[in-house]
């Protein structure tokens, strides 16, 4: 037996990454997936640091109130490099220009999560610092038509071909660049009181 069973609590993923459901699954969890639909803006004088914990929290906002048993999860993730926080690019051109900011260099990249029932809110962030051995022009380019990575942050994405070649060292949780640091979620709802 998953050792959240005893809960018997429903999980509600508010996420569409496939990314993140597939982590939730492998990690044995059974869940819904309801998508929230936020503006992703934030203060201009938001520490970039915080900005992942900012508008995974303004996420959770939308479910509120809550009445049910249902235990909510959202997140967001950002990569930062220096004091920028680096979107989704939406178009090639911002995926080209994101991608050669960070060839040849290293960066973070933040998770911010927040969970809630009718009672309880728990919210944490994960922070991995992710270094780029420096990347040609046809690899940035080659990367860019045949994965597409515009709806992740940063464009590009570690489980990628991008990653398999570009990435040569991390510190931190693996999957905290995935887009969930599982590890960390698992805990807190076979936690969850």
């Amino acid at each position: 037996m998953h050792p959240f069973s005893r809960q018997n609590r429903p999980i509600v993923l508010a996420s569409a990454s496939p990314r993140r459901q597939e982590l939730m699954r492998q990690a044995g969890f059974q869940f819904s997936v309801r998508a929230s639909h936020v503006d992703e803006s934030f203060p201009e004088d938001l520490p970039v640091h915080d900005v992942a914990l900012y508008l995974a929290r303004k996420k959770a906002a939308t479910f509120k109130p809550l009445t049910g048993d249902e235990i909510i999860i959202t997140a967001d993730t950002t990569v930062v490099v220096g004091n920028v926080v680096l979107n989704k690019a939406e178009t090639s051109k911002e995926a080209k220009d994101m991608l050669r900011q960070l060839s040849g260099s290293t960066h973070k990249v933040v998770t911010g999560v927040c969970m809630i029932d009718k009672v309880l809110e728990k919210s944490f962030s994960e922070e991995t610092t992710v270094t780029f051995e420096p990347l040609t022009e046809q690899e940035i380019e080659y990367y860019i038509e045949t994965c597409k990575p515009f709806d992740k942050a940063g464009a590009y994405g570690i489980q990628d071909w991008i990653g398999h070649i570009g990435i040569s060292k991390i510190s931190g949780s693996y999957y905290n660049v995935v887009g969930l640091p599982i590890h960390r979620v698992y805990r807190e709802l076979v936690d969850w009181k």
